[in-house]
């Protein structure tokens, strides 16, 4: 019999003895949520790292634009989010091409925690809008689970393609000018190509940020509203209008730098509990 047998056996004794369930996770408390929580709306914490009270749903389609991936249940905002959404599809339904916008994730009912994909969206003031040109707004729920937005990349990135037209240029300018937008994320090459064919008033630009994907989808970061004291905004975007960032973004990506030897290794994330959002996620989790 081996020596180590016996201790073999006695660890597996051990973890059978332990609590058979730990704490649970954030994203499982929340993403069980199917609808928002009985308060005024508000948002808490910041936008990796909270929830949001008293939620309002996105309708499935509205005069310009059409929620997605309804399945999901990830249509739902604070208000001034629904309603930037509502005024930012007007003015897409007015460019050539397009009815208005399709509309993909915002937050859960609740905010916090995603049980897939994001690591933001969480406080009701993300919103992700698809690049495809929203030309009918009569698709089916199926439909609306199986069509895909396009990509508007090419060389990974450091380019646009032959599907990028002038209109996603107005439409993310116009969000960029709106005073409730605290950046927009798109992929470099956008970036430096709006920074090209821009003539105009280049104020707007320092808003639109250069972000690894973000080439099926802009992604749309609204500030905190006003008088929001629990909600935390991310820090203002460097002066300037970014083109230099974004032509160095490119540049990276046609001609990467070699891995440097004595970089940290990363330590993996660890999964949110309730214990890590701000005291008040508690309570929109029990709301009923």
């Amino acid at each position: 019999m081996s020596l180590f047998r016996p201790f073999a056996l006695l660890g597996l004794c051990l973890a059978l003895a332990a609590p058979a369930t730990a704490e649970p996770l954030a994203k499982q408390q929340f993403g069980a949520q199917r609808a928002a929580s009985a308060h005024q709306p508000a948002p808490f914490g910041s936008y990796s790292r909270g929830c949001v009270a008293g939620a309002e749903q996105l309708a499935e389609t509205g005069p310009t634009w059409q929620a997605m991936r309804l399945s999901r249940n990830r249509n739902w905002g604070h208000p001034e989010a629904i309603d930037f959404v509502k005024d930012l599809s007007a003015f897409a339904a007015r460019q050539p091409g397009w009815r208005g916008l399709y509309i993909g994730d915002i937050s859960q009912p609740r905010g916090g925690p995603m049980l897939t994909g994001h690591r933001s969206h969480q406080i009701g003031l993300d919103i992700d809008i698809w690049m495809r040109p929203a030309d009918r707004l009569d698709l089916s729920r199926n439909q609306r689970e199986n069509i895909s937005s396009i990509s508007l990349r090419r060389a990974k990135g450091a380019y646009v393609n032959s599907a990028w037209t002038r209109a996603h240029h107005e439409i993310i300018k116009e969000a960029a000018k709106d005073r409730r937008v605290a950046r927009i994320f798109v992929f470099p090459g956008a970036k430096v190509q709006m920074c090209n064919d821009e003539r105009g008033n280049r104020n707007w630009l320092r808003k639109v940020r250069p972000w690894w994907g973000h080439h099926y989808h802009f992604h749309v970061r609204l500030s905190c509203p006003r008088g929001m004291a629990g909600c935390v905004n991310q820090d203002a975007p460097p002066r300037g209008d970014g083109c230099a960032e974004a032509q160095q973004w490119v540049s990276n990506i046609l001609n990467p730098p070699p891995p440097d030897p004595n970089a940290p290794r990363r330590a993996p994330r660890r999964e949110l509990v309730l214990a890590d959002l701000p005291q008040q996620c508690a309570t929109v989790l029990r709301s009923r």
